[in-house]
Protein backbone atom coordinates (compact mmCIF):
# COMPACT_ATOMS: atom_id res chain seq x y z
CA UNK A 1 0.00 0.00 0.00
CA UNK A 2 2.49 2.28 0.54
CA UNK A 3 4.23 2.05 -2.65
CA UNK A 4 1.01 2.87 -4.21
CA UNK A 5 1.18 6.22 -2.07
CA UNK A 6 4.70 7.04 -2.75
CA UNK A 7 3.83 6.75 -6.75
CA UNK A 8 1.10 8.93 -6.57
CA UNK A 9 2.99 11.73 -4.51
CA UNK A 10 5.87 11.98 -7.46
CA UNK A 11 5.60 15.52 -9.70
CA UNK A 12 5.53 14.54 -13.25
CA UNK A 13 7.71 17.08 -14.81
CA UNK A 14 5.71 18.61 -17.83
CA UNK A 15 9.71 20.15 -18.94
CA UNK A 16 12.90 19.83 -18.57
CA UNK A 17 15.48 22.36 -16.29
CA UNK A 18 17.48 23.39 -18.87
CA UNK A 19 14.11 24.54 -21.21
CA UNK A 20 12.16 25.97 -18.17
CA UNK A 21 15.38 27.98 -17.67
CA UNK A 22 15.60 29.18 -21.22
CA UNK A 23 11.90 29.90 -21.18
CA UNK A 24 12.05 32.04 -18.12
CA UNK A 25 15.46 33.79 -19.67
CA UNK A 26 13.31 34.83 -22.52
CA UNK A 27 10.33 36.22 -20.52
CA UNK A 28 12.20 38.39 -18.95
CA UNK A 29 14.22 39.66 -22.41
CA UNK A 30 9.76 40.00 -23.71
CA UNK A 31 9.53 42.41 -20.30
CA UNK A 32 12.35 44.34 -20.79
CA UNK A 33 11.49 44.56 -24.70
CA UNK A 34 7.84 45.76 -23.43
CA UNK A 35 8.88 48.20 -20.94
CA UNK A 36 11.07 50.10 -23.27
CA UNK A 37 15.12 48.35 -22.04
CA UNK A 38 15.81 46.52 -24.74
CA UNK A 39 16.00 47.52 -28.33
CA UNK A 40 18.29 44.95 -29.83
CA UNK A 41 15.45 42.31 -30.34
CA UNK A 42 13.49 41.37 -33.64
CA UNK A 43 10.19 42.16 -33.58
CA UNK A 44 7.51 40.79 -36.38
CA UNK A 45 4.05 42.74 -36.70
CA UNK A 46 1.47 40.80 -38.37
CA UNK A 47 -1.82 42.04 -39.78
CA UNK A 48 -4.60 40.85 -37.71
CA UNK A 49 -6.47 37.90 -39.25
CA UNK A 50 -9.33 38.57 -41.51
CA UNK A 51 -12.77 39.10 -39.79
CA UNK A 52 -15.28 36.93 -40.50
CA UNK A 53 -17.98 36.50 -43.07
CA UNK A 54 -21.26 35.83 -43.34
CA UNK A 55 -23.23 33.47 -45.16
CA UNK A 56 -24.94 36.63 -47.32
CA UNK A 57 -21.66 37.97 -47.68
CA UNK A 58 -20.38 35.39 -49.49
CA UNK A 59 -23.29 34.81 -51.52
CA UNK A 60 -23.06 38.20 -52.62
CA UNK A 61 -19.38 37.47 -53.63
CA UNK A 62 -19.74 35.06 -55.69
CA UNK A 63 -22.79 36.36 -57.20
CA UNK A 64 -20.44 39.22 -57.69
CA UNK A 65 -18.17 37.28 -59.49
CA UNK A 66 -20.86 35.31 -61.26
CA UNK A 67 -20.35 31.94 -60.53
CA UNK A 68 -22.19 28.69 -59.47
CA UNK A 69 -20.93 26.94 -56.42
CA UNK A 70 -19.17 24.68 -58.05
CA UNK A 71 -17.33 26.92 -59.86
CA UNK A 72 -16.92 29.16 -56.82
CA UNK A 73 -15.63 26.09 -55.20
CA UNK A 74 -13.17 25.30 -57.78
CA UNK A 75 -11.68 28.52 -57.90
CA UNK A 76 -10.92 28.30 -54.08
CA UNK A 77 -9.92 24.81 -53.96
CA UNK A 78 -12.52 23.79 -51.84
CA UNK A 79 -15.35 21.37 -52.42
CA UNK A 80 -19.13 22.18 -53.23
CA UNK A 81 -20.15 20.77 -49.90
CA UNK A 82 -17.97 23.19 -48.06
CA UNK A 83 -19.32 26.39 -50.25
CA UNK A 84 -22.33 24.85 -50.35
CA UNK A 85 -21.99 24.76 -45.87
CA UNK A 86 -21.14 28.26 -45.66
CA UNK A 87 -23.56 29.63 -47.28
CA UNK A 88 -26.35 27.89 -45.61
CA UNK A 89 -24.52 28.59 -42.47
CA UNK A 90 -23.91 25.54 -41.44
CA UNK A 91 -20.10 25.83 -41.26
CA UNK A 92 -17.46 29.16 -41.15
CA UNK A 93 -14.43 29.33 -43.41
CA UNK A 94 -11.53 28.68 -41.61
CA UNK A 95 -8.49 31.00 -41.10
CA UNK A 96 -6.97 30.11 -44.85
CA UNK A 97 -9.86 30.23 -46.57
CA UNK A 98 -11.05 33.65 -44.62
CA UNK A 99 -7.31 35.00 -46.23
CA UNK A 100 -8.77 33.60 -49.59
CA UNK A 101 -12.20 34.87 -49.61
CA UNK A 102 -10.79 38.33 -48.81
CA UNK A 103 -7.93 38.31 -51.53
CA UNK A 104 -11.09 37.56 -53.50
CA UNK A 105 -13.41 40.47 -52.55
CA UNK A 106 -10.71 43.11 -52.97
CA UNK A 107 -8.84 41.62 -56.33
CA UNK A 108 -11.23 38.79 -58.06
CA UNK A 109 -8.69 38.56 -60.56
CA UNK A 110 -6.45 36.96 -58.20
CA UNK A 111 -8.64 33.86 -58.18
CA UNK A 112 -8.18 33.26 -62.30
CA UNK A 113 -4.50 32.63 -62.24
Amino acid sequence: MKSVRNKKKQKTKYMSDALFSDFKESLGQALQHARGKRTDLRVTVLPAPPSPMSRSEIVKLRQELNCSQAVFARLLNVSLKTVQSWEQGVREPGDAALKLLTIARKNPEALLF
